[in-house]
């Protein structure tokens, strides 16, 4: 399966210009094998809380409507990143899942809000367990940003067989090593590719720490990008799955019974 990472430097309260920089860098970037495209994290505004409501008036469904569009245009599943979406008074930080025929397969709305960035002033935290779903057959998750740092709901996705866990984020370069390390970690200890994209850049006084890769179910990097604007390309070799659980089988060893309950 043919992925394309986009680690973006968005502009700040602008999703207008945000999706013009998005389709100018899918047609620079456009192959008949891609199978799919990943964006980061609230790529249509970045974090300017504070405006979210108001943009959220004004913007309506436009990127939604933009990423069925650009699934369709460029034959292309999109892992949409994030964007923000008013439902009557709350605010929520919502991923979007396209496939190629621009039809929405999944939602998720992150559950997990950063208190050291206000989020949950601003955002309402996602109402809904997380799921699995589908692209090409392949059973695939997503998580944004901070829920990187609960294992609990990556094993959830895990234990529902997922191969594949994307990772869209707005993470700071202050906590770089956090990223990386915990990025490895789920690959490693769920034995499943790890597919994370991440925003570079300094905006409003944050500088975001890039570093967007692919893991592989081993915890080996395939692929991984520094600070700058760019892209990730990558095959990935989905028979590793279980061939790496078959292995070292983890999820047989399990002896849930034992577990004190969470």
């Amino acid at each position: 399966m043919n992925y394309l990472v986009f680690q973006m430097d968005l502009e700040v309260g602008n999703p207008e210009e945000n999706r013009k920089i998005i389709e100018r860098w899918l047609e620079a970037n456009y192959n008949d094998d891609l199978d799919v495209v990943v964006l980061p994290e609230m790529w249509s505004t970045g974090y300017a809380l504070e405006e979210l409501k108001e943009i959220c008036k004004v913007d309506g469904n436009q990127s939604t409507e933009f990423l069925q569009s650009l699934a369709k245009k460029f034959n292309v599943n999109l892992v949409g990143g994030s964007i923000v979406v008013l439902e009557d008074k709350d605010i929520f930080n919502r991923a979007v899942i396209v496939n190629r025929m621009g039809e929405i397969v999944h939602t998720y709305d992150k559950m997990h809000l950063v208190p050291m960035l206000d989020e949950p002033k601003f955002l309402t935290g996602g109402l809904n367990q997380v799921e699995v779903f589908e692209l090409e057959g392949v059973k695939m998750g997503v998580i944004i940003c901070y829920d990187l740092r609960f294992p609990e709901i990556i094993r959830d996705l895990a234990l529902q067989g997922i191969q594949v866990l994307h990772i869209v984020a707005e993470w700071p370069l202050a906590r770089e090593t956090h990223w990386n390390t915990l990025l490895r970690a789920r690959a490693i200890e769920n034995q499943m590719y790890v597919v994370a994209s991440n925003v570079t850049g300094t905006k409003l006084g944050v500088k975001f720490a890039g570093c967007s890769q692919i893991i592989d179910p081993w915890g080996d990097i395939v692929q991984k990008l520094d600070q700058e604007v760019g892209e990730l390309r990558a095959t990935l070799d989905l028979e590793k799955v279980p061939q790496i659980r078959k292995e070292v089988p983890i999820f047989d060893s399990r002896v849930p019974e034992k577990y004190r309950k969470l």
